[in-house]
């Protein structure tokens, strides 16, 4: 847990939940450890019998802890090294989703230089970081926007720009190879760092409120976006739905290989509504736990 991404205070929250929810079940010996460039040393003198891997973000989510893991051969949970830097690179994983005839909108990838220059597509569009998640960077640019957006110096060169897609946050985990629930995500505004994991941010209808075939297509795109890449124990695919297009209007935003385990997190939520205990859940990403993901 842990670790150098700008997800570190969420992973950390992730891996201490998780330990506790593990203790709890009294039938593991869980060593809590913060990722450092160390951490091979580390793994290497503890000798685990298995790593529930709780990173998330660049190093922990887009292959390279899974690379050392496999390296070292030791079994750990989530998907392996090619599903997660497939789905860690936004571009790449959208180009894997329209291949398997998934709805996605369009995207380019542009020089930062550029996107705070001019508007490289009509807006309303919306700028992010290629390889982040938790909405880490994220830039709404409005039709009524004052110019095109004026990107800090902490975004990477690239950057993803890519149409907006109005409408309702609905999201759908998959464990092993079912889909669980369909979540509908409240916020006030835009679902962003702050909605996913500050107290209040947001409130989630679990199961969603939605018309029955949404819903049935929001199960099936998940596990049809989580077979695309090659994903492996849990993963949660999240879509816009605009509700006056109907079916047309549901839109596969992106598929996050290692989703947040916190207390506000929606994966451990839709678990315990298909009646898995937190305690369970974490139990089953172990006991799933192997090498050649």
């Amino acid at each position: 847990m842990g670790g150098p991404s700008a997800e570190r205070e969420v992973s950390l929250s992730s891996g201490r939940a998780c330990a506790a929810a593990l203790r709890e079940t009294d039938r593991y010996n869980v060593v809590e450890v913060d990722a450092s460039p160390g951490l091979c040393a580390v793994l290497q003198g503890l000798k685990p019998a298995a790593v529930l891997n709780c990173l998330h973000g660049r190093w922990g989510e887009d292959g390279c802890v899974q690379g050392m893991l496999e390296w070292l051969g030791i079994p750990y949970s989530h998907s392996g090294v090619l599903a997660s830097a497939l789905a860690m690179d936004k571009q790449r994983s959208k180009d894997v989703f329209k291949s398997a005839g998934l709805p996605v909108v369009n995207s380019v990838i542009a020089p930062a230089d550029e996107v705070r220059a001019r508007h490289v597509m009509a807006p309303p569009y919306v700028v992010k970081p290629n390889n982040e998640g938790s909405s880490v960077g994220v830039y709404l640019v409005g039709k009524d926007n004052n110019g095109p957006p004026q990107l800090d110096d902490t975004m990477p060169a690239e950057v993803m720009v890519e149409t907006f897609a109005p409408g309702r946050e609905l999201t759908t985990t998959v464990i092993g190879d079912k889909a669980l629930s369909v979540t509908d995500i409240i916020t006030t505004g835009w679902y962003d760092y702050d909605a996913k994991y500050k107290e209040g941010g947001s409130s989630h209808v679990v199961p969603a409120d939605i018309p029955a075939d949404i819903f049935d297509l929001c199960m099936e795109y998940a596990l049809r976006a989580h077979n695309a890449l090659g994903c492996k124990g849990v993963s949660r695919t999240d879509f816009r739905w605009d509700e006056s297009r109907g079916a047309a209007g549901l839109i596969l935003l992106e598929t996050n290989t290692q989703p947040g385990m916190t207390g506000t997190s929606l994966t451990p939520e839709q678990a315990q509504a298909c009646g898995m205990s937190f305690p369970a859940l974490c139990a089953w990403m172990v006991e799933d736990a192997s090498c050649s993901r």
